[in-house]
């Protein structure tokens, strides 16, 4: 592997000469813009302009590439520009606005605008980003992209669900290597430090034929920042966050350095947090949590191509809550005692001191992750090579024993190898093709547990693509096509009670009262996918967009192969083996409309899955719910026919006469219909719509900017107000009471913030006080798997479950450097 990535590191080799690009970043006035950030998508590489708006970009290949030019107060600018040229580029940069014609690379062949992708893909910027007290990476992501949701547990555990669906169909990267967690899991979640995301990209459906298996609903992006400022100097940046709800304390520091070509980033994150608190629960025991991070990158721009190598380490511990309480007082009790010798209901109530301590308790969680990949571009003959590999490890444990605290119920080890290739002809007759292939092989491996939900498996895929572009005129058309294969094997695996600790240990099939836990397996899986769709600028202002997509995704191993408890989520998984790949076709019609004053989007969908893949809850002879003596409830994976529709709507209202002012708006709808027959004649309405579909919603926020004022330290200061509204969910999954019907509710926010700039005009701090929830308006999100912790079918507050967080007040700095 080694071998491998610094074969990688330095493929290429004979190429192209390239050149450098220098221009000047003005302001609608003529004047320059000091410090503005100027990037090439497509080669991650970027470049700061001086204090007189000056920038240089060395060592760009010949031929045209797309920039994206951004700076604090300042729409995003996307010129193109073809290479060589002996002119200085001019770039002039509009007041602030949501920039529909950003640039994306994402889900499409080579780096493109959101409005003339005929993929519906969205995107988030971190200037966006860090305007929110964010919980994760993804929660940050939500509140910005509608269409994307997350199913919860808890503060610090976000799962991307776009459109309605979640887990295994959708495939979260990191900077365009796929993240490999044990994503199965409810109470898994997204190991990538949310402090370095520079960016968020959202593909909505299968439209993008790049990424294979695993991203039927979607891709979503998180990309690092790159290292930015003048060649040979040190810059960076210091941050630390408060947040009131949960006392989360976060720091992130940050290096970066570029000179003559070579560049390199180091960041190291920790954030803690204690319960978090609402209205009715008051602090929830078992929510804390404490990580750290650290990420770096080594990379190099020259003649050649490209260059880069990402190192990370991901170290998370946090609370497993289980929501057990006094039935009187409702207050939190603790487990003490193992199996049938702890009783629910006479487990001792927490104490203040714990539900307030940063300190994590013996029944926890600890993820640890791993990566190390390299990625390179570089020009071969007519086009251009994009090349991926990388290997990651995911090590996770829970420990559930009350009476072991150091002995783990779960211990998995997840080790993934990653690889791709990509190769971007250029265009001929107008005609743009790449053509690649990526895939992974997988080892997960059980460690010292007592608790095995899923087997060992061995997994490889492998998958091939291509893709055409093509404009007529003011149409462009866009479709490849796509072929996918994925191995999956086992043996036998036997455990056996353990004599001196009385867990259950992996075992020989001749040892003590062994019993087979899983019979061997092994299948190949394949997949055809497709996509055909086409965008139509009619003027300069409105841009229409169709597509039609067919995806692929094999089942993954808890669904074909669970059989045993998952500590963390309280739940029994039983798998089936003879299920069949989930196939998907989704139409996809989209109006997109940009002028001075408005921008707008509107996206409708429909999407229909053959063998759709959920849980059923099982049921014994009596009728009665299968439990375990402790409560926990036994599900089985099932397959039917699936409809799921709905769309987006998105605006921003900046008018130019009055820029000081903008309105924001973005909602969404996904109904979720179950077309199994067999179950709606068994159950009627109760098995009418499928699980896990989130309520409808939308965000608007209008925000009043300062003016910018010649000889004032301030910069980029605004106040704005945010309402979030999310309608009452009456379309669930209701049978066996899987799901109950979640009230709607209304979180109103209030933020402001500042930058302070040196005489240079330099940013030199960044200051964001924000409130959520003002109010404390006690809720239940749809989708928070905390509601239905509930161990009683009555309580004396008349609310059952645990409920989301309350009223959050944070402050977040940034300094620069």
């Amino acid at each position: 592997m080694k071998q491998l990535l610094l074969f990688l590191f330095f493929i290429p080799f004979l190429v192209r000469a390239q050149t450098p690009l220098r221009g000047l970043v003005l302001d609608s006035q003529g004047r320059p813009v000091p410090f503005a950030s100027v990037a090439v998508p497509a080669l991650t590489q970027g470049a700061t302009a001086d204090e007189n708006g000056r920038f240089t970009l060395p060592n760009l290949p010949a031929g045209p590439q797309k920039l994206q030019v951004s700076a604090v107060g300042y729409a995003t600018a996307t010129p193109t520009v073809t290479l060589p040229t002996d002119k200085s580029l001019v770039i002039r940069l509009a007041s602030e606005g949501k920039a529909l014609a950003e640039v994306v690379v994402t889900g499409v062949g080579r780096a493109t605008e959101i409005r003339r992708s005929p993929v519906p893909i969205s995107a988030m910027s971190q200037k966006e980003i860090r305007l929110n007290a964010n919980s994760n990476a993804i929660d940050a992501a939500v509140r910005g992209i509608p269409g994307l949701s997350a199913v919860t547990t808890g503060p610090n555990i976000s799962k991307p669900f776009i459109r309605g669906l979640g887990y295994n169909r959708v495939l979260t990267m990191f900077n365009g290597l796929r993240q490999e967690g044990q994503q199965w899991g409810d109470e898994h979640g997204i190991e990538v430090d949310g402090y370095i995301v520079d960016r968020v990209e959202v593909v909505k459906g299968p439209a993008s034929l790049l990424y294979g298996s695993d991203a039927v609903a979607g891709v979503v992006n998180l990309i690092p920042g790159l290292p930015r400022g003048p060649e040979g100097e040190v810059h960076g940046e210091a941050l630390a966050e408060y947040q009131g709800v949960n006392g989360m304390i976060g720091n992130s520091l940050a290096f970066s350095y570029q000179k003559n070509g070579f560049q390199t980033l180091v960041r190291a994150s920790r954030r803690q947090a204690h319960n978090y608190s609402n209205p009715v629960d008051g602090l929830v025991y078992n929510t804390g949590f404490r990580e750290l991070q650290l990420t770096g990158m080594v990379g190099v721009q020259k003649q050649w191509g490209g260059a880069h190598l990402w190192l990370t380490t991901f170290d998370d511990r946090q609370g497993i809550p289980d929501g057990s309480r006094d039935s009187l007082s409702r207050r939190f009790t603790r487990q003490v005692f193992e199996a049938d010798k702890d009783a629910i209901k006479d487990r001792p109530i927490v104490s203040e001191h714990e539900l307030k301590s940063y300190g994590i308790s013996d029944l926890s969680q600890r993820i640890r992750h791993y990566r190390a990949f390299g990625t390179t571009e570089a020009r071969f003959g007519p086009g251009e090579l994009r090349a991926l590999l990388g290997v990651q490890q995911n090590h996770r444990q829970e420990f559930d024993h009350p009476t072991n605290a150091d002995q783990p119920g779960l211990d998995l080890q997840l080790t993934t190898v990653n690889y791709q290739a990509r190769y971007l002809f250029d265009a001929v007759h107008g005609y743009e093709f790449t053509v690649g292939a990526n895939g992974m092989g997988q080892d997960n491996r059980h460690l010292n547990a007592t608790d095995f939900p899923i087997p060992p498996f061995k997994l490889f895929d492998l998958g091939g693509f291509g893709l055409v572009k093509k404009a007529f005129g003011a149409l462009e058309l866009t479709g490849g096509l796509r072929y996918d294969t994925r191995h999956v094997h086992w043996g036998d695996y036997y455990i056996a009670p353990n004599s001196a600790t009385g867990f259950d240990q992996p075992a020989g099939p001749g040892a003590p009262d062994a019993s087979l836990q899983f019979a061997a397996f092994q299948r190949t899986y394949n997949g055809l996918s497709a996509s055909l769709g086409g965008s139509y600028a009619l003027g300069e202002k409105l841009v229409l967009r169709a597509n039609i997509s067919r995806g692929y995704r094999a089942p993954n191993i808890p669904e074909i192969g669970s059989n045993g408890l998952d500590p963390g989520a309280h739940i029994i998984y039983l798998g089936n083996r003879s299920f069949v790949p989930e196939f998907n076709v989704q139409e996809d019609i989209g109006i997109l409309y940009k002028s001075p004053d408005v921008e707008g989007s509107a996206e409708a969908f429909y999407n229909h899955v053959n063998n759709f893949i959920y849980q059923a809850k099982q049921y014994d002879a009596n009728g009665q719910p299968l439990r375990d003596p402790v409560g926990n409830s036994t599900y089985q994976f099932e397959q039917a026919q699936a409809d799921l529709y709905g769309g987006e709507v998105a605006f921003n209202i900046h008018p130019t006469a009055l820029p000081w002012v903008s309105l924001r708006t973005g909602a969404a709808l996904v109904i979720g219909l179950n077309q199994n027959p067999e179950l709606r004649a068994r159950v009627g309405n109760a098995g009418r719509y499928l699980p896990l579909i989130p309520a409808p919603s939308s965000r608007s926020e209008i925000r009043f900017t300062a003016p910018e004022r010649a000889g004032t330290p301030f910069t980029a200061s605004y106040l704005r107000f945010t309402l979030d509204a999310t309608a009452t969910q009456n379309r669930f999954y209701a049978v066996d009471g899987a799901e109950t019907r979640t009230p709607g509710y209304v979180l109103t926010g209030v933020g402001v913030g500042t930058s302070l700039r040196t005489k240079g005009g330099r940013e030199a701090v960044q200051l964001v006080l924000q409130g959520d929830n003002i109010f404390n308006v006690a809720y239940q999100a749809h989708l928070n798997r905390l509601k239905y912790f509930e161990y009683y079918r009555a309580s004396p507050n008349g609310r059952l479950g645990i409920y989301s967080p309350g009223r959050n007040l944070s402050v977040k700095v940034v300094v620069p450097f």
